[in-house]
């Protein structure tokens, strides 16, 4: 019995036809990187976004010959309209979609503004899906992300969170959950759930200690499975923890996703408002609205005292917002309970719902409802790169 491999793989989809049925998709490439994990397969197919819906079977057949494989336990397969360098390309589309790596300075052509690419389509059942970015690792993004979601939950609202952090998901730790979501018919995943918050995070599929060293294809199509291929039910709101930076899962999301708006989190100090100004210009260059901004680690109140110490400054992502013109969400203070409460899994806006902290991120909470919601009536934002 031949060992699963890449190889064995690739070979299985040369029996695949393309849509013109004369090459297989192989040949005509239209298949990513083919990546296997603890027996499980995870690539895409890359397709004319205008043909996606109508090239789903091409997609289903690809996914039934991979899992009919020996060794096989199961297949991640995704449409995509990101083509590889140096692939052979399919037939045409609009060229509004630039890789991650042109650094958003690919340049619109003609017509290839206006496409059926276009038009996001939303997930449904979600009223609205908010982002929470930042610029840079380690100004405490998730520890933000989750505690929002719980105050908007706090607030009355339907509440689910998506860890879109691929390399390094942190909601299983953050919410206490362990185990695996189990999966219904037509693929499609229930989330976990904790403090009556339904959540996907890939920590849920891969061990901990698993290190993810997938390409931006690879994470595209894994994000989009838990998006899309989840059954959210009804939400008002669905929080995705984006990873830090502006790499191909924030430009994924943005780009594939009719996110409601963004909310950026940084800390007070002038290093880390540089970096979080990146992740303000990339949805500005992607047209998705800037909710507001959020201080973290605004200032340090010492356990014994109840003195306030300002040990990164104070106030730059105050004056930041009002330099740009974009809504200032409130401070979040340095505390050893807002620590300790997300190390035990249990997030201060649940463990001390009474508190000053879980006061503070209501308050952030009901300021991002508000944004969103006056934000509603508008359109979908569109692709613009210059």
């Amino acid at each position: 019995m031949a060992e699963l491999s890449r190889e064995l793989v690739v070979e299985a989809l040369k029996g695949i036809r393309g849509p013109d049925l004369d090459r297989n998709i192989v040949e005509l490439g239209m298949v990513s990187d083919v990546f296997i994990s603890d027996g499980k397969v995870y690539f895409s197919i890359n397709v004319p976004a205008e043909r996606a819906q109508e090239l789903e079977p091409l997609r289903q057949a690809a996914e039934r010959v991979v899992k009919a494989l020996p060794g096989v336990k199961g297949a991640v397969v995704s449409l995509t309209a990101e083509r590889r360098q140096g692939s052979a390309p399919p037939p045409p589309r609009p060229q509004a979609t630039a890789p991650a790596h042109n650094h958003g300075h690919a340049h619109n052509h003609g017509p290839a503004q206006s496409g059926p690419q276009r038009s996001k389509a939303g997930v449904p059942g979600i009223e609205a899906i908010v982002a929470v970015a930042s610029g840079k690792g380690g100004v405490g993004k998730s520890t933000t992300a989750v505690n929002l979601a719980l105050a908007l939950k706090a607030n009355g609202l339907r509440v689910g969170i998506l860890d879109a952090d691929v390399y390094g998901p942190s909601m299983p730790r953050l919410l206490g959950i362990t185990g695996r979501p189990q999966q219904i018919e037509n693929r499609i995943i229930v989330p976990m759930e904790n403090y009556g918050m339904k959540v996907m995070s890939m920590g849920f599929l891969v061990d901990e200690g698993t290190a993810m060293i997938w390409r931006g294809p690879m994470v595209q199509s894994a994000l989009m499975q838990m998006l899309r291929e989840v059954a959210w039910g009804d939400l008002d709101v669905l929080i995705v923890d984006m990873p830090p930076g502006t790499g191909d899962a924030q430009l994924t999301m943005a780009q594939q996703v009719p996110l409601s708006g963004a909310v950026i989190v940084s800390t007070p100090q002038d290093l880390a408002l540089i970096d979080a100004r990146k992740g303000l210009n990339m949805f500005n260059k992607v047209e998705v609205p800037v909710l507001g901004i959020v201080e973290n680690m605004s200032y340090f109140i010492a356990p014994d005292t109840g003195n306030r110490y300002d040990i990164f400054g104070h106030g730059g992502a105050k004056a930041e917002a009002e330099k740009i013109g974009v809504p200032f969400l409130g401070e979040v203070p340095l505390t050893i309970s807002i620590r300790e409460t997300s190390d035990a899994g249990t997030p201060v806006v649940v463990s001390e719902p009474e508190g000053p902290q879980a006061k503070i991120y209501r308050d952030i909470a009901t300021r991002v409802w508000e944004q969103v919601k006056a934000r509603s009536g508008r359109a979908a934002p569109s692709i613009v790169f210059e």
